[in-house]
This record gives C-alpha cells, structure tokens and sequence, in this order.
C-alpha cells in the first residue's frame, strides 16, 4: 500500500500506542477509564498537531480483544491522519481486529509513504505475555527491507527488543531480538525501530539507528522498577518528522492539567 504524501514538507506519523480499551465505553484498568484516558490523548493531538500522514497502533488497542473495542479506536481516533495502521500486542485478537478493520487497510503489514518504508511486525505470542517474531515474521521482514532500499524504513512491533531498566518488564521483551537485529544490521536505510507495551518513553540508539517507545494513552508504568509499578506522570502520545535525508525528529506529548482516577497502590499488574 503506498500513501500519497506532500513531498515539501517531512512525512508527519502519530503513534498512540497501549489504549486498553474494553468491550464497553467506561470500562476501568486499575480505576482508570480507557475511553476518557484516550479521548483526552486524542483531544491534545488534535490541539498540538494538524492531520498526519499515518497514525501507528502498535499493539494493546484492546484490553481483551473484542471487536467492539477496535471500533471504538477507529471512532475515536478519526481524522488524526490519513491513513491508520494497527498492529497486534499481547492483549489482542487478530481475527477481531480484521473484522473491525473493515477494508483491512489497518492490517497492512508494510506501506510507502513518500520516500520512506512503514513496516509493521506482529510480535504476539500466543498465550504469553511476552514476546517473539517467527520464523515467518523474520523473513517477512528481510523481505519488505530488501524491496525497500532505495529509500529509508521504519520498524514498528509491539514488544521492546531491547533491555530498558525495568526487571519485570525486561522478562517480556522480544525473546529472539538477536535475529531481529542481525536482519537489521543487513540494511543500512533502516532508521528507526518504535514498539508500545513498556507504557513509558524511551528514546536510545544503536548503530546509528533509533530506538523509541511511547507512553500508553492510559496506566503509566514506573521506570527502573524491579517489579510492577505504576508512575503518576499523564498519558500521551508520539509524533514523528521522517525526513527526505532519513533523520527522524521526534518527541513525546502528554496530557496536563487533568488528574486521573487511578489506583496507584494496586500492585496486581494489569
């Protein structure tokens, strides 16, 4: 799938990531409703940025995986861009999501927007929390780089591959991140790799490429914690500049000025 872009200015991206949304408007997480969480979210995207050229969901979109909960994503997130694409975390179903994606243009596992390759893998492993790319996800990846390579590219999956401090959260990043990175090392036009579930922000680089994760749109989750525990900082949102020359530019934006009903001292997880 290729999006039509504006090749004056920088291709535009979203990234609201870990919404955790019910099969009802109004269901809670921790005290916290996740409808109301990410209405607020969408409300300063709304303020802070004109329409982009593609909104990232990159996995948790629901807390169980009903399809009502995709369709509500869609509803609330209408308008932020020109095009959306979801990808699948530890808490959702993937025939629930194609059933809500209508013409399945959510699905797209890789599109072209502008100079740039959009690639999205789906990092889910069934019945676990954690996760891991199959042998079949590797190659699709190897695949979509290898036609890729007269521009620049964009990875985008729902666990972290690397290590970001935090114990409890570090025993569920991607299980064979080593053959995520050998297929990356093999192309040099690889730029940026983004991912949800760690619900903080994280911004690193190896070898010259950046490693980024986004706040969830809901519970926050303390940094350099050993086990589970929430942060009170607000919920928010990522937005990335992808230049013609492969620089990404890129910050994150929270919610202020709101306080959220949530259980803090609730340490059963999520």
């Amino acid at each position: 799938m290729r999006i039509p872009v504006d090749h004056a200015r920088p291709i535009k991206l979203l990234q609201i990531t870990d919404t955790h949304l019910g099969a009802k408007a109004g269901e809670k997480l921790l005290g916290l409703d996740t409808d109301n969480s990410l209405e607020h979210v969408v409300n300063l995207v709304r303020t802070e940025q004109p329409p982009a050229d593609l909104l990232l969901a990159t996995g948790d979109i629901s807390s169980a995986g009903s399809v009502s909960s995709y369709c509500r994503y869609r509803s609330l997130t209408t308008g932020l861009a020109t095009q959306t694409l979801w990808l699948p975390g530890n808490h959702d179903t993937v025939s629930a999501m194609l059933e809500a994606s209508g013409d399945g243009n959510e699905m797209a596992g890789i599109v072209d927007v502008g100079d740039w390759t959009v690639i999205m893998l789906n990092s889910k492993t069934p019945g676990e929390i954690g996760g891991s790319l199959t042998p079949e996800e590797i190659d699709f990846l190897r695949a979509g780089l290898q036609q890729s390579q007269a521009g620049h590219a964009l990875i985008c999956l729902h666990h972290h591959p690397v290590s970001i401090g935090c114990d409890w959260l570090d025993e569920q990043q991607v299980a064979n991140a080593d053959q995520l990175f050998a297929v990356l090392d093999e192309f040099s036009h690889v730029r940026g790799v983004l991912w949800g579930h760690v619900h903080q922000q994280f911004d690193q680089q190896r070898n010259g490429v950046k490693l980024m994760s986004t706040p969830s749109t809901c519970i926050q989750f303390a940094t350099d914690s050993v086990d589970f525990k929430l942060d009170r900082l607000n919920p928010g949102y990522r937005w990335l500049a992808l230049h013609k020359n492969g620089d990404i530019e890129t910050g994150v934006s929270r919610v202020s000025g709101v306080e959220f009903d949530i259980d803090y001292d609730d340490s059963s997880g999520y």
